[in-house]
């Protein structure tokens, strides 16, 4: 199983001990990531009517009532807790927008990625050739748009593992034991979902403008 971080052991040790500081702290720190997590799976058309930040707060508000159960038995490092919790929350939406719409979601459609840490610019170059960055601002929004279109283009699993690898940022060690995998298998799995992804912006029409 993996790992803790030292602050979130600290914190989670705290909180055991009944330190409600600690469980603010706690769940404070981990904010931003399920944000980013949850903004980069909503489905764009739900995302402009659902702030992510609604739903992170809800996650928050469970892990919160669910927090000494999870001290009793962590069965896996905390984050990842969050996003289990965070992942029933994501299918709630949607399915409670598909009610209330009376229409399907298309999830084919190109995902709404927040990356508040970075550009985006500098996360979808990297699926690029290097040496064919452009420089003008124009350029850099045109290859993000191919990037996030051809995200949206893979299957499920392989879009999953690119938003876990390179939105959300987790470790491979991560991304193994969240999909129940080897962590072998995780890397292999993402290795050929960069490729497919790779292989869409490669096929004519797709790569970044001359």
């Amino acid at each position: 199983m993996g790992s803790n971080t030292p602050e979130t052991q600290q914190l989670l040790e705290q909180a055991k001990q009944g330190d409600a500081s600690a469980v603010e702290r706690l769940l404070t720190a981990h904010r931003e990531p399920l944000r980013r997590m949850i903004g980069a799976r909503l489905d764009p058309a739900l995302a402009a009517r659902v702030d992510a930040s609604d739903i992170v707060q809800d996650v928050l508000l469970e892990a919160h009532r669910r927090l000494q159960d999870y001290l009793r038995k962590p069965a896996m490092p905390f984050h990842l807790w969050l996003r289990h919790i965070a992942k029933d929350h994501i299918i709630d939406a949607h399915r409670h927008e598909r009610l209330a719409q009376r229409r399907s979601v298309d999830r084919e459609q190109s995902l709404h990625v927040h990356r508040p840490d970075e550009s985006s610019f500098d996360w979808a170059a990297q699926f690029f050739d290097q040496e064919l960055t452009p420089a003008s601002a124009a350029m850099r929004q045109e290859m993000e748009r191919r990037v996030q279109e051809a995200i949206g283009k893979l299957d499920e699993d392989d879009r999953d593992i690119i938003l876990m690898r390179y939105v959300e940022q987790l470790s491979n060690q991560d991304v193994a034991e969240a999909l129940d995998l080897t962590e072998a298998a995780a890397s292999m799995r993402c290795l050929r979902a960069v490729r497919r992804l790779q292989a869409l912006l490669l096929a004519p029409g797709e790569g970044p403008s001359s």
